[in-house]
């Protein structure tokens, strides 16, 4: 199960995340309470394990925009939120795709809604992440619970119930990550009831915006790596 822990604000929290086994973790550039600079995440950094994840996560910007702030923050890979769209990725693939001749590419993760105040979500969602299959340019998506102009960082679960025909359909075309209202207390549901790739949490670990909880963290870590989910039961023949 793949880890990552967002809204990071501060060193001791993200090297915090990275000691307990997290594999990725995050920083918003996003407009949010828990919002950094590129200057904040580049004093970060550089002083964690280079087997961790460093993920930005950037509002609808340029292409040109979000990899000069990828470059200078010294990330792995950006999620992008503000919805789908196709062309950006395209124009980030090429940019990152050319300039990582000398080193590993910076990886592409796209944000899907999930819409709680709409009875069509299941149907959009789907709809967005069979455009993502085609297209073919980006391999792990995140689910996250949006409402009204919040694209994300809602602190409230989607409906897992309703969640599970989309990520049976898609899970062996897209890595999916479930994000939105997880904490200690039910990232084992989350797990056990959808079977994703990854789980991304924020506030679920939190003291208070932008200070992570060390007790919180480490439950959430520990409850995500012990949750396992029952294999599929095989196709008649």
């Amino acid at each position: 199960m793949w880890i990552k822990i967002c809204a990071n604000t501060n060193l001791t929290d993200a090297l915090l995340a990275a000691e307990l086994g997290a594999d990725a973790v995050g920083f918003v550039f996003a407009p949010s309470a828990r919002q950094v600079t590129q200057a904040d995440v580049a004093l970060i950094t550089p002083h964690l394990p280079s087997s961790i994840e460093r993920i930005g996560v950037f509002p609808a910007l340029s292409a040109d925009d979000i990899a000069r702030a990828a470059h200078l923050a010294h990330l792995t890979a950006v999620q992008l939120h503000g919805g789908v769209d196709l062309a950006l990725i395209e124009q980030l693939h090429q940019l990152f795709a050319k300039e990582s001749e000398d080193s590993k590419a910076i990886d592409i993760i796209q944000t899907v809604p999930w819409l709680l105040d709409s009875d069509s979500s299941t149907h959009k969602v789907a709809q967005q992440l069979n455009d993502l299959r085609s297209h073919g340019l980006v391999r792990r998506v995140l689910i996250d619970s949006s409402l009204g102009q919040r694209t994300g960082g809602t602190g409230v679960p989607f409906d897992w119930n309703a969640a599970q025909t989309v990520f049976a359909h898609f899970r062996d075309h897209l890595n999916l990550i479930v994000a939105g209202g997880l904490r200690p207390s039910n990232v084992a549901q989350a797990i056990l009831g959808l079977n994703p790739w990854g789980v991304d949490v924020a506030s679920g670990v939190e003291l208070v915006p932008g200070r992570k909880d060390p007790a919180k963290l480490a439950s959430l870590i520990s409850e995500a790596r012990a949750a396992k989910p029952q294999p599929l039961p095989e196709p008649s023949a």
